[in-house]
């Protein structure tokens, strides 16, 4: 019966731990490493080689009412000419905001 239990609150932490591990990583979304897979390409040092009136940094992005990581996800989603949209398929919206905030945080 004791080895019954133990056996059962072993298996039980280990599927704990397991679960809150997979969180942890899933959690670990690099919005550095988002932003150099998808979006480097067009925005090198947060330019823009389409358009080098919209570029990434503070002074652009509020000039075209780009404010918010709200805002960069939605132009992610919707863009104007010239830039591929990034279906959730493509970009899950976890790593969209993580390249958003990686966006905010970086270009100044």
């Amino acid at each position: 019966m004791k080895k019954t239990i133990i056996g059962i609150v072993v298996v039980s932490l280990w599927c704990i731990g397991t679960a809150a591990f997979a969180e942890t990583a899933d959690s670990k979304i690099s919005g550095e490493a988002e932003f150099k897979e998808h979006c480097a390409i067009c925005h090198p040092d947060g330019g823009n080689i389409i358009n080098p009136k919209k570029t990434l940094h503070k002074k652009d992005r509020e000039a075209n009412n780009i404010k918010k990581e709200a805002d960069i996800v939605m132009l992610m989603r919707k863009p104007g000419p010239g830039m591929t949209p990034f279906e959730d398929s493509t970009v899950s919206d976890k790593e969209a905001r993580a390249i958003a905030a990686y966006i905010i945080k970086t270009f100044k």
